[in-house]
């Protein structure tokens, strides 16, 4: 082969080396920017969880409150506006009307502090028709924690339904 053709040859694998080193870049840029997005993505999906285990915790927390003050039943309704009343139930003995407006508006605080800033809670009561007149009707109280996350466009519910 005449040296001329040999030249000639090197100077276009060089061309060639270079380009396929951009295209290499190119390829591993776009993956990079595909791992980031994922990344985002979980962390997203790692708030949501969080947020959704605080609201589920605040609805067990609240159930609790409310079986263990039966007698201030009746008064463990509120909406999304009302945020209760505080007493303080630990130095002063309470009514079990006291301690259902404390309980409420401390899970109302906790429902402020632990999830973003535009949720709300609403406590309302199912009337169960009577079946047996020798056994009453069980109580059965329905628990809603709604909150929007950040970016959302709608809110997001934990609603459950608790028999006492």
């Amino acid at each position: 082969m005449p040296m001329k053709n040999v030249a000639h040859l090197r100077s276009r694998m060089r061309g060639v080396s270079i380009v396929e080193a951009l295209v290499a870049l190119v390829i591993i840029s776009v993956g990079m920017l595909g791992i980031a997005g994922l990344y985002l993505s979980s962390l997203q999906a790692s708030r949501s969880a969080n947020l959704r285990l605080q609201a589920v915790n605040l609805a067990t927390n609240i159930a609790d409150h409310i079986r263990a003050n039966k007698r201030g039943l009746p008064n463990y309704k509120a909406t999304s506006a009302q945020k209760g009343t505080q007493h303080d139930c630990t130095t002063v003995t309470c009514s079990s009307k006291d301690l259902a407006e404390n309980d409420i508006f401390l899970w109302k605080q906790a429902i402020s502090a632990l999830l973003p800033a535009n949720a709300n809670g609403t406590l309302t009561y199912t009337d169960v028709p009577v079946v047996d007149p020798k056994r009453p009707p069980p109580d059965i109280c329905e628990i809603q924690i709604t909150w929007r996350e950040a970016g959302a466009d709608v809110d997001s519910t934990y609603k459950t339904t608790v028999e006492l």
